[in-house]
């Protein structure tokens, strides 16, 4: 319940009107009590559905990842954890700001409710500016959903793509030149309301470019450490040692097969079918036999054409970066991260709403209510992320 006291009662006329009705108290309400208790029981009962919502996609990622695991671990490494680190950090500090907005509005501190919620502002916007970063990465290898779906490993990173990060980041580049043009014309004019209004705004939507900044150097960096396996080329010099290894290794396998035969490893397969013809040499038409018939009946190894034996079924990698297998991890990506981006935008909106209203002091101790709605919204939204990064970026 609210602490709010209820103000005292006030005259009627004949027709029930309340001439000394605060102008902040809606005219269905007695008391401001009863107004903040009525808007609190709505946002709950919306954030409620809020929760039903994410709860389809956290079932649908559920399952995908109890049915395909392998396909989950190895389209992971494609995520960048330092960006989504950053993230939760971002959205975790404008939780903080977004609670001091709030006791600002309480305690009528007009410049302090101002100041946190453009924090608050700019923070969601340095989260757009990475997620921006993180994900234009992905379009430009053809990390996309199931149907669009066209990555290829001997060509990680194509130049011919379109350019997705101009093209993100277009609206918010128009966004930031009105914002500016405004604030000009507001100081030249001498509108200080519209220039109180535009100022911070106007760093809001720097933030967003900061996160771009920010997001490209982390990007770059997580690119040539973690992203080398899986953008191993098997003609890299880099990665020759290692394939040289699991030759040799593959080979000593298939050796004391060969040799338990009497042929050499050496030796084609064309070779010894020609030496079998010679009834004499029971060693060679021995190999070739069981060779033949570890073939046909190869239940547990995968043998190629001249004998080699690649090891168990069992153990064989497969290819998990095709559209459809890749393609329904990153659907699932891309529809809950998109979403969750869709709610800050949301988010955003509703905040320059509150920040125009707190330049314009309408907030006082009886009248708060919008502001602890919004930051109900603002601390759900960051508790979905907090579940979402752990999920997608770091359980392997």
């Amino acid at each position: 319940m609210s602490t709010i006291e209820a103000s005292p009662e006030v005259g009627h006329d004949e027709h029930g009107h309340d001439h000394d009705h605060p102008p902040f108290l809606a005219h269905h309400f007695d008391t401001p009590e009863q107004q903040f208790d009525s808007g609190k029981l709505g946002i709950w009962l919306f954030l409620v559905t809020e929760v039903l919502f994410f709860s389809g996609m956290f079932c649908a990622y559920a399952i995908f990842r109890a049915l395909r695991p392998e396909v989950f671990e190895g389209c992971s490494q494609f995520l960048n954890t330092k960006l989504g680190a950053i993230n939760t950090g971002v959205l975790l500090f404008s939780s903080l700001t977004m609670a001091w907005a709030v006791r600002c509005s309480q305690l009528e501190q007009h410049k302090g409710l101002v100041g946190t919620l453009a924090a608050t502002l700019s923070c969601a916007m340095i989260f757009l500016g990475v997620k921006a970063i993180e994900y234009s990465h992905k379009f430009g290898m053809g990390l996309l959903p199931a149907g669009l779906f066209f990555y290829d490993p001997s060509n990680p990173h194509p130049t011919d793509h379109p350019p997705y990060l101009a093209y993100i980041c277009a609206p918010f580049a128009l966004a930031l030149l009105g914002v500016l043009i405004w604030l000009v014309i507001s100081a030249v004019t001498g509108n200080k309301f519209q220039f109180a209004v535009a100022k911070p705004l106007s760093v809001v939507c720097l933030c967003f470019f900061v996160g771009v900044g920010l997001g490209t150097v982390l990007e770059s960096g997580e690119e040539s450490a973690d992203h080398l396996d899986a953008h191993a080329d098997p003609n890299d010099l880099a990665t020759a040692p290692i394939l040289e290894e699991a030759e040799k290794a593959a080979a000593a396998e298939a050796a004391p097969a060969v040799a338990a035969s009497g042929a050499m490893v050496s030796v084609d397969e064309g070779v010894l079918e020609i030496l079998a013809t010679d009834p004499t040499n029971v060693g060679v038409v021995s190999g070739l036999d069981a060779l033949e018939q570890q073939t046909v009946a190869a239940g547990t190894s995968t043998v190629t054409g001249d004998g080699t034996v690649l090891g168990a079924i069992t153990t064989t990698e497969i290819d998990v970066m095709t559209p459809t297998t890749a393609g329904v991890f990153f659907s699932i990506y891309y529809c809950m991260t998109g979403i969750h981006a869709i709610h800050i935008l949301a988010g955003i909106g509703v905040l320059v709403w509150l920040l125009v209203r707190a330049v314009r002091q309408d907030f006082n101790r009886q009248y708060f209510g919008p502001v602890d709605y919004v930051g109900l919204y603002w601390h759900l939204v960051d508790l979905i992320w907090i579940y979402l990064f752990p999920l997608l970026y770091l359980i392997r």
